[in-house]
């Protein structure tokens, strides 16, 4: 399994919603998440960022069928 470097936004010109996701993109295609995502808080404190930033990232992800929420059940990485 590859290791995905740490977080850390860059200041740069892409959205911190648009960081997120490619990481945890990054960290889904590595085989470091497999199963369900942590939640949304424990995800805000993880990346230090605001929760409308997490549950944009992960839209993201929804958007390009890496990952299915399933309401009261969480987010889980598509098979």
């Amino acid at each position: 399994m590859r290791r995905v470097p740490p977080f850390q936004l860059t200041g740069g010109p892409a959205y911190a919603y648009v960081q997120v996701a490619a990481h945890l993109e990054a960290r889904i295609r590595a085989g470091e998440l497999t199963a369900r995502l942590p939640g949304e808080q424990a995800l805000r404190e993880e990346y230090g960022v605001a929760l409308g930033t997490v549950r944009k990232a992960v839209g993201v992800l929804r958007d390009r069928g890496l990952v299915v929420t399933v309401p009261s059940l969480g987010t889980f990485v598509s098979p």
